[in-house]
């Protein structure tokens, strides 16, 4: 979390400003329907990954710790999730409008399977090791 939130934040400052910029006057309207989902994306992420400190303020001392574990919990991976999302999303916009559609799929599938495999895959794997106690 302690680097998930500011890479997050900071990934949305910079959006902010990508509209502003003389040539955004240039971008394709896929381009911007693209930057607009990765806008959305990256707010949603700031909002779950927030989420969990802003729960634990208000449930404080209240005795319900095992429930704001879990629904923390879930609310970080929704959080982590929709980074992902944004992150490979402003790849694609990026590469799109620097280097073309053909380099834009190429780099993008390539991302997006890099967050699959070390974000999901590879913990998942894991988990179903212990569960079925192959562990190594």
């Amino acid at each position: 979390m302690r680097v998930a939130l500011p890479g997050v934040q900071v990934l949305f400052a910079f959006l902010l400003i990508v509209p502003f910029n003389t040539r955004f006057d240039d971008v394709t309207t896929f381009q911007k329907d693209l930057y607009f989902a990765t806008l959305v994306c990256t707010a949603l992420a700031s909002a779950f990954l927030i989420a969990p400190s802003m729960h634990h303020r208000l449930e404080f001392q209240h005795g319900d710790k095992t429930h704001l574990v879990k629904v923390s919990n879930r609310l970080t991976i929704a959080g982590l999730t929709l980074v992902a999302f944004a992150m490979t999303s402003v790849i694609a916009l990026l590469t799109d409008f620097v280097f073309g559609t053909a380099t834009m799929i190429v780099t993008t599938t390539g991302i997006a399977l890099t967050f699959a495999v070390l974000w999901y895959v590879l913990p998942l794997r894991r988990r179903r090791a212990i569960r079925t106690g192959r562990q190594s």
